[in-house]
């Protein structure tokens, strides 16, 4: 190795300043954090598209129920996650309180979270067709 190339264990030269250590530099895990809980909303928006392809798509659900326009299914799919979130937040402050951030406790209220975003799409799609089915067929005038 020539002596202008530094290696890893070279210390910072005075006049340069330390870069910071990322999550996969760091070699403790004390250092190493992220949380499961709340989902970013990166990911939040993942699940209203996913949430607006199964209800707009050939889906087992949409051959069941019936398929949902795009404008109706994108605002049916954010109200279902804001609500799924809620229920799933609800969950955690009243099993957890605000202090505990565990992976392990992550994981359970992400799983809440999932339930609540399938059980209210399923419901959502179960009251719309039977709305569909109480709704009389609409008239054709009669030709005369």
């Amino acid at each position: 190795m020539a002596e202008t190339e530094s290696t890893i264990s070279d210390p910072p030269k005075p006049d340069e300043t330390p870069k910071e250590e990322t999550p996969s530099t760091t070699t403790t895990t004390d250092s190493l954090s992220f949380n499961i809980w709340p989902p970013t909303n990166r990911t939040r928006d993942a699940v209203v598209r996913r949430l607006v392809e199964t209800l707009t798509t050939d889906t087992l659900l949409s051959k069941r129920y019936g398929s949902v326009s795009t404008v109706e299914a994108e605002e049916s799919a954010r109200l279902i996650e804001q609500e799924a979130f809620s229920a799933a937040q609800t969950d955690h402050e009243s099993r957890f309180g605000s202090g505990s951030n565990s992976v392990e406790d992550g994981i359970e209220i992400l799983q809440v979270y999932s339930k609540e975003v399938s059980r209210r799409m399923l419901e959502f799609a179960k009251s719309r067709a039977e709305k569909a089915v109480r709704a009389p067929a609409p008239v054709e005038a009669a030709s005369e």
